[in-house]
């Protein structure tokens, strides 16, 4: 039984996310845990980013894993989705609009005055993890949106790595000079359209616990609580 799904970025680092399941005991999660972080470490990797319910936060202590913060997850049954915002239009790079370049610069505006605390990477390491996760038509996962011809915002919706029909969204932001005027939440609610036509039947999202405004898109646009994890780190010495 699989307890952990992993997303392995070559040898920079592994993301390690908990599947809780109901009746599994927890010396099961600490085995498959124990034989991850023996294969992390045999394998050289720089750093493990892990999920995990903070009832093992002790365990994960006596491990050298260090706390970074907590995260809510949300959950969203795609269906019945409200109108969208029919100011807005939306392209993705695979329409060859915008340049790789031009959507890196407006990615790193788009995080910047965050509230999320888990440490950011430069830009480039995130670049190639979308291409790295996303695979070859990365491109058409990579939206842009504006507003009277003005860059806004971006999202990047995609299926969950070992699902057939769980949507996430890879990232997603707003400029901030534009944030706190509802764009946030339109741009939200077209991103789950579009995850609707990637053939996703449900939206799972998570955020930082002192991310308000990200909590609050959500709650605007219908999702439901589901989660709360720990966000966990540890550095391989070697």
């Amino acid at each position: 039984m699989n307890l952990f799904n992993i997303i392995k970025n070559q040898n920079e680092y592994w993301l390690v996310d908990q599947i809780k399941r109901d009746h599994v005991p927890e010396e099961l999660y600490f085995r498959q845990l124990e034989e991850i972080l023996g294969d992390w470490n045999h394998q050289g990797i720089g750093y493990l980013s892990l999920l995990m319910d903070e009832s093992f936060e002790d365990w994960l202590h006596l491990k050298m894993f260090s706390k970074i913060s907590s995260i809510v997850e949300y959950t969203k049954i795609l269906e019945n989705l409200p109108e969208t915002d029919n100011l807005l239009v939306w392209h993705s790079l695979s329409e060859e609009m915008l340049s790789e370049k031009e959507y890196e610069k407006l990615y790193e505006l788009c995080r910047s005055g965050s509230a999320n605390k888990n440490t950011k990477q430069p830009i480039d390491q995130v670049m190639n993890s979308i291409r790295n996760e996303l695979g070859a038509d990365w491109h058409r996962h990579c939206y842009y949106f504006k507003k009277d011809e003005n860059l806004i915002g971006i999202s990047i919706p995609h299926i969950e790595i070992g699902t057939e029909d769980e949507g996430r969204l890879f990232y997603f932001g707003i400029v901030p000079d534009l944030r706190g005027q509802g764009l946030g939440a339109s741009i939200h609610n077209i991103s789950m359209g579009l995850l609707k036509q990637f053939q996703a039947n449900y939206y799972v999202g998570s955020t930082d616990v002192n991310n308000s405004y990200m909590i609050r898109i959500f709650e605007k646009n219908g999702c439901e609580l589901r989660d709360r994890k720990g966000i966990y780190k540890i550095v391989n010495e070697r």
